[in-house]
């Protein structure tokens, strides 16, 4: 064979092996790719039963229940135009609280509920830590 016909075939094996490995990543990542709907995109829509997804939207005040074993907890996404019952167990984070935004991810149940497998609490753009907070305001008072 002639060297100008091994780098041809060369350069299409090269090719060949990175469209190949390109397809793996792309069926690999449409597993784990998770969309994002807020309870108002719900509504009125068929629900994307079976697949892996994101509800974000605010924990309704007065919505939250916590079971006896410690574990699961039951509250309500809204987004000020729809509600989204959600179930969940687990250790929920620390910010996660009644008014707050969330993100859960999950599956839709074919009643129209959420079962969330991880829960993201999200906090607002003020948001510091304790103790930076707890140093702020020491120093605030010993200026005046």
């Amino acid at each position: 064979m002639k060297p100008k016909h091994q780098r041809l075939v060369l350069g299409l094996l090269a090719l060949g092996a990175v469209a190949g490995a390109a397809g793996l990543a792309l069926s690999a990542l449409q597993d784990q790719a998770a969309f994002f709907y807020a309870p108002g995109d719900m509504a009125g829509k068929p629900l994307p039963l079976g697949k892996a997804v994101r509800l974000g939207g605010m924990v309704e005040a007065g919505s939250l229940v916590r079971q006896p074993d410690g574990i699961s907890i039951a509250f309500v996404v809204t987004d000020g135009k729809a509600r989204v019952p959600v179930a969940f167990r687990g250790v929920a984070p620390d910010l996660f609280k009644e008014g707050s935004g969330v993100v859960a991810e999950g599956k839709f149940n074919p009643d129209g509920s959420f079962t969330a497998d991880n829960l993201l609490a999200k906090h607002d753009e003020r948001y510091m830590p304790p103790q930076v907070a707890g140093k702020m305001h020491k120093t605030e008072t010993l200026d005046k």
